[in-house]
């Protein structure tokens, strides 16, 4: 067995990965960047040590450097834990010739599998069913397009090497394919050094269901089952579960048994997944499931297989990469009720989904039954621009679907976050779709409904009331005031936005400077009114607030300088564009609270003008 594991990795899946190795005996050593100093994964492990300077470039995905701490560290093993260099052939082939243990499947098979059209003809070879379409050498325009006619629209077209939605194209119509196909292979090239396309039969009610398999040195293969990953937005998982809704054990049986046909071919080791899309418009059926990809690692929606099956699928990977042989046969694997996970991310869904990164100075996880939550943060951590912004993924499982669903919308609901925005609302409102309930979620729904599962969410009344009880004086709330009607509200500060409260004697407790109110998965600030910090949140109130995450790079005002309409006030430069923040009206400067070369988050307050009486 393997004595000590170097992790490649950070954030929940290096944290992942300590809770297994440290359950197993296994000494922990974790990397990090400078961003990551005083990260989760950084306390957790047994030993910590620093790789470079916060871009992942330079810190995270520098392999050389990554093996030469493992060597200094006496780590036997490198878990390259997903994204990053997990499917990295080279990388995993460097840690192998460096003496060391790799956690994973061979560099053979990641090479195998990791373009899409190779392992599409591989997977054709080998009797797996595969999407009708194109992927020859063949890359003219015209030839391509003719191809796609002879499919029949709609069409994809998708980069051989892509992945997470880039280098992907719908085309509706013939006449489009030119502009889509240059496009695509623009973005391709950009993101992957690679413009090699494949041509596919666009699916018009697509599930995306994946099977879970693991193999290990000894020549045997097992799979754990299916999820169901068809919650998607802009081709990024939102909410998986297992096993898939509408299933039934002939197609289970099929689709199981081609996804261990796939392994086979590439004589995989390791933790892997067969994807699979599903022309669902008839409900599912084996005559209507064909091979998509491979992914050669763990899946961030792993959690859900293990809740299912009582698996642990990191230590199964450590145990296979010792040399042993699988822990279980087929026959002994079975599915005990449903798991759903959701990917709680720092971004504002009402802003387009922007990242929300800063300080988190409240963190609460809802309680209840069947709870899981993998997280690589903590109260008081900071979500950092440099890195994917999960927070956590929560996880609820049941005895049945239902159960499962209405756990974690509980879970996520009852979840608080502050002043990081998070997609908590959304993702409770997307567990209540209609076709969530139904289980006949495509991979569409959210381009067709989300706008109206990323409205904003509000505190409720009664959770005002009970925190403005927290702040009045109980005298205040009775409303014993002399010759005067008694107080049945007041005025209070959310986030800084004067609103009027309902009061409630019950439990009024004050006074205190400030409380959280918290609902729908987020929380906000409430404190006592004050007329001059009453800058409310937006331009008419004179407040300037960041309209996302960015970093000050020019202040032009002092603070109490006279400013007239549309003058410069500030610079945010964010999502690699500068953003101009001018004065809303004629007035003063009375606050200026970012200077040159300061991080902030989105609404944060930049600075406030007041208008000049007279």
């Amino acid at each position: 067995m393997i004595k000590s594991l170097l992790i490649a990795n950070r954030g929940e899946i290096a944290c992942r990965i300590i809770r297994t190795a440290r359950a197993m005996g296994i000494r922990t050593v974790a990397v990090y960047s400078d961003a990551d100093a005083h990260a989760l994964h950084v306390r957790q492990a047994d030993a910590a040590v620093h790789i470079g300077p916060s871009p992942a470039r330079e810190s995270y995905l520098v392999g050389e450097r990554i093996i030469a701490t493992a060597r200094q560290t006496g780590a036997e093993a490198i878990h390259p834990g997903y994204g990053f260099l997990s499917e990295n052939a080279e990388f995993a082939a460097a840690v192998i010739d460096a003496g060391l243990i790799w956690v994973g499947p061979s560099p053979a098979s990641i090479t195998a599998m990791g373009l899409k059209d190779a392992a599409k003809a591989l997977m054709a070879a080998a009797g797996v069913p595969v999407t009708p379409g194109y992927m020859g050498e063949n890359q003219a325009p015209d030839f391509l397009a003719e191809q796609a006619g002879k499919i029949g629209y709609p069409v994809l077209i998708k980069a051989v090497a892509g992945g997470g939605g880039k280098g992907m194209r719908r085309v509706e119509h013939a006449a489009d394919f030119a502009d889509a196909l240059a496009s695509c292979q623009r973005e391709a090239t950009a993101s992957f050094g690679n413009a090699h396309v494949l041509i596919e039969k666009y699916i018009l009610t697509p599930r995306h269901i994946e099977v879970q398999v693991f193999g290990d040195t000894h020549g045997n293969i097992v799979h754990l089952f299916e999820r169901d990953c068809s919650l998607q937005r802009r081709h990024q998982k939102v909410i998986e579960e297992a096993p898939a809704p509408g299933m039934d054990e002939a197609t289970r049986a099929s689709l199981c048994a081609a996804a261990v046909k796939a392994a086979k071919a590439v004589d995989y080791v390791g933790a892997g997944t067969i994807e699979f899309i599903a022309d669902a418009s008839e409900g599912l059926s084996a005559d209507r499931i064909w091979f998509m990809e491979m992914n050669t690692r763990l899946q961030v929606e792993h959690p859900v297989t293990e809740e299912i099956t009582g698996v642990d699928l990191v230590e199964w990977q450590l145990r296979v990469a010792s040399g042993e042989v699988l822990p279980k046969r087929q026959e002994e694997l079975a599915i005990d009720g449903w798991a759903m996970e959701a990917r709680l991310y720092a971004e504002d869904p009402a802003k387009g989904f922007l990242p929300s990164i800063g300080h988190l100075e409240l963190l609460k996880f809802g309680e209840g039954p069947g709870r899981r939550i993998d997280t690589g943060v903590f109260e008081g951590a900071e979500v950092s621009p440099f890195y994917d912004p999960m927070i956590a993924k929560v996880i609820a499982k049941g005895p049945t679907r239902e159960a499962a669903r209405a756990r974690l919308a509980a879970l996520l609901a009852d979840s608080a976050v502050y002043p990081v925005r998070t997609n908590a609302s959304f993702l409770v409102r997307a567990l209540d779709h209609p076709a969530f309930l139904a289980g006949t979620v495509d991979t569409g729904l959210i381009a067709r409904d989300g706008e109206a599962m990323a409205a904003p969410p509000v505190p409720g009344e009664a959770a005002l009331t009970a925190a403005a009880a927290r702040l009045v004086p109980a005298t205040m709330a009775f409303g014993f005031r002399l010759n005067a009607a008694p107080v049945t509200s007041a005025k209070f500060l959310l986030d800084g936005e004067a609103i009027d409260v309902a009061l409630s004697p019950t439990g009024a407790t004050g006074p205190a400077a400030s409380t959280f109110v918290t609902g729908a998965g987020q929380a906000w600030r409430l404190s006592p009114f004050r007329r001059q910090a009453a800058h409310g949140g937006s331009a008419a109130t004179g407040a300037i607030l960041a309209p996302m995450p960015g970093r000050i790079i020019a202040v032009e005002v002092a603070q109490g300088q006279r400013v007239t309409r549309g003058q410069k006030l500030l610079t945010l430069e964010a999502m690699k564009m500068e953003h101009t923040l001018t004065a809303p009206f004629d007035g003063v400067v009375a606050e200026l609270a970012a200077g040159p070369g300061a991080q902030v988050q989105v609404e944060a307050l930049l600075a406030r003008i007041e208008a000049e009486e007279g």
